[in-house]
């Protein structure tokens, strides 16, 4: 596999011809800008790559439902059997396992966008051709997050029936009043800022770190295997080997990740329909 299928990233681990080196990468090697659209105030306006692969994800994700709901059949195909399957898995086994059976139907279509959406994502990362996990790139993760954020938030503000109830809902009952100066801090600090942030980063971090061991198997046998020494050039095979095996369990992770970020969603939802803190 060439390293050059692995976009304008790759380069930062690779070794110029002088002999100077460009690690460790820069903010600015992860600029991949596809098409400029212009100018605004001095700042460009860019397409870049991860937002193609995130509309053609979202292309891809559009025609599949559409497909799958005009052809709905009493007796499954196999594609609407699979289609099924990852929705009963998110209706039952997320959604009201985790929010419950009298509340969890009106939420199942946003965690199974979400599901879907970031699963395809994720496994952009190890399709030749594209290897591009659109949620390494932290700015997609904060804007599921924040989707994630209006909506529980929200959930919960109409369930106690205004924001000062439900501000007071997060207080938990009991606490005996000289504690109250810490405590309130640290809920609110919780509900507001915790939450959301590990959420958008334990996505971002995983995705992240996963795309770059793969890159640092591939580049480095390429580089081995074009350095002129024989011995080195060896040394390349184990290399890509690792490469196939970390990308098997790059699979396994990218399916864990969509499903802790849409399992915590439901959690976060569920807590906000509770009655009790």
């Amino acid at each position: 596999m060439s390293p050059m299928t692995l976009g304008a990233s790759l380069q930062t681990l690779a070794t110029a011809a002088d002999g100077e080196g460009h690690f460790p990468p820069k903010v600015s090697d992860f600029w991949q800008p596809f098409w400029r659209l212009g100018e605004i105030g001095g700042q460009s306006i860019v397409i870049t790559r991860p937002m193609l692969v995130a509309t053609l994800v979202f292309i891809v994700l559009t025609v599949l439902f559409v497909t799958a709901a005009r052809r709905a059949q009493v007796v499954p195909s196999k594609g609407q059997w699979l289609f099924e399957q990852v929705y009963d898995f998110v209706r039952n086994g997320v959604a009201r396992d985790m929010i419950g059976t009298r509340d969890f139907l009106r939420f199942v279509p946003l965690l199974f966008a979400l599901f879907t959406f970031i699963l395809l994502c994720n496994l952009a990362g190890i399709i030749p051709g594209i290897q591009m996990p659109v949620m390494a790139r932290v700015g997609f993760p904060i804007a599921l997050t924040l989707v994630v954020y209006v909506v529980y938030h929200w959930v919960g503000i109409k369930k106690q029936g205004g924001i000062g109830a439900y501000l007071k809902w997060m207080i938990p009952p009991g606490i005996p009043s000289w504690l109250l100066p810490l405590i309130i801090p640290l809920e609110l600090m919780t509900f507001f800022i915790t939450r959301p942030l590990t959420l958008a980063l334990r996505l971002f971090g995983n995705m992240f770190a996963g795309h770059m061991l793969l890159v640092v198997f591939i580049v480095g046998g390429w580089e081995l295997l074009t350095s002129g020494n024989a011995g080195l050039a060896l040394v390349a095979i184990p290399a890509w080997l690792m490469a196939v095996i970390m990308t098997a369990f790059e699979i396994l992770i990218q399916g864990l990740q969509a499903f802790v970020f849409t399992l915590l969603a439901a959690s976060y939802i569920a807590g906000a329909l509770a009655d009790d803190h």
